[in-house]
């Protein structure tokens, strides 16, 4: 390990030690979108022949300060294509779409209570994928080859982000050791989708809390980690909260997705959280979370998240991509030292956007590198 990984991983440890690093760690994170097109490469020809992928990571660790990897694909097209996917679908655009679906049907409510795996793998994959909608031999098939599309994807990219952290001498935590979804988001997102789970709640709201407490052992287990390491993560984007009435977000969301996380910690997982959009009247019930969770918030007031979870929590973000689009070099920069006065005092802060750059185009380059210069010179607690 290099003198600048061994700092820059020690930076992190000591934030999830809860001790006081010697400066504001940095996460800055940007898609393999975002990277193709910051490079000038063509975004749907490298997404499926990702022969020039690394070259476009490259630039992106050339150009942006992090004390991470900055850089990462979630979804690539391939293995969806195999599969027929209807609930990720290619856009004119190069992009990744995630169109409404119904995965699981409502006469399906009870199928799916008595046994979630059993559902979804009879019933709900062959709703979303229309290849594997065939006999049990095509399926079959379909399957392996997809899997293998899947594997080869994931082990390239696996080259590329050792390559990539030994090159640059990033930190080695992960906070994306593994993934889930809270249970109520799974059963929107995947399975029901956001229309049918607003009328579900109240026409059927029995079978909609007897589903989401019967996937939650399953969501357990999909964010297992392989190799669980006090200083990994396991990533859970936060979705359908905001959205809900309080008393549907206290009888649906809170109970199985505090189970969840309770039960990672339990097996020694810590969770990383993405609080997407405004969490702040529901802040009092972040604060029931295991210790040294870790959160990027999207919106809300920065002084209360300090004030209620600054004291047990991990907290970052906050920082809105929007001024870097819009504002002056200099209003960026302070909005950076706003933050830091905030959040840095006492620990348990470290710097990233309030969500990933997505685009080249919904962001100025000047300002992004501007700020993230800015906070690893300065930004200290």
């Amino acid at each position: 390990m290099s003198d600048k990984m061994a700092e820059r991983t020690q930076l992190f440890t000591d934030l999830i030690d809860g001790k006081i690093p010697k400066r504001v760690p940095i996460m800055s994170m940007f898609t393999h979108e975002f990277a193709i097109q910051y490079a000038g490469m063509d975004l749907k020809k490298v997404q499926w022949d990702t022969t020039d992928l690394e070259a476009s990571f490259e630039k992106v660790c050339e150009d942006f300060y992090s004390d991470l990897l900055p850089v990462s694909a979630f979804r690539m097209p391939s293995f969806y294509k195999i599969l027929g996917s209807r609930n990720f679908v290619m856009g004119s655009n190069g992009f990744l779409q995630h169109p409404e679906v119904e995965g699981l049907k409502v006469e399906e409510y009870d199928d799916f209570i008595a046994s979630p795996y059993n559902c979804i793998v009879e019933k709900v994959l062959p709703n979303l994928y229309s290849e594997l909608n065939a006999d049990p031999v095509t399926r079959s098939i379909v399957m392996a080859k997809a899997f293998k599309a899947y594997t080869d994807e994931n082990n390239n990219l696996f080259r590329i982000y050792g390559n990539l952290i030994g090159k640059y001498g990033y930190g080695t935590v992960s906070l994306f050791a593994a993934f889930c979804e809270a249970p109520f988001d799974i059963l929107t997102d995947q399975l029901r989708g956001f229309k049918n789970i607003s009328m579900d709640v109240r026409r059927i709201p029995d079978k909609v809390e007897a589903a989401v407490n019967a996937v939650t052992p399953l969501m357990i287990k999909m964010g297992t980690q392989p190799f669980p390491n006090k200083y990994n993560a396991t990533f859970i984007p936060l979705h359908m909260a905001p959205y809900l009435r309080g008393k549907d977000f206290e009888r649906f969301y809170w109970p199985s997705f505090k189970k969840l996380v309770e039960g990672l910690a339990e097996k020694g997982m810590r969770s990383y959280l993405f609080v997407e959009e405004d969490w702040m009247r529901y802040i009092d019930y972040l604060a029931e979370l295991p210790a040294g969770t870790v959160m990027t918030f999207e919106y809300g007031d920065p002084k209360l998240v300090k004030e209620k979870l600054g004291k047990k929590h991990i907290i970052g973000g906050f920082y809105p991509l929007t001024l870097l689009k819009t504002g002056t070099k200099q209003e960026c920069i302070d909005k950076a030292k706003e933050l830091n006065e905030i959040l840095a005092p006492g620990g348990g802060y470290y710097f990233t956007f309030d969500k990933a750059i997505i685009t080249a185009d919904s962001v100025n380059i000047d300002n992004t590198r501007a700020v993230l210069d800015y906070v690893a010179n300065n930004a200290n607690y």
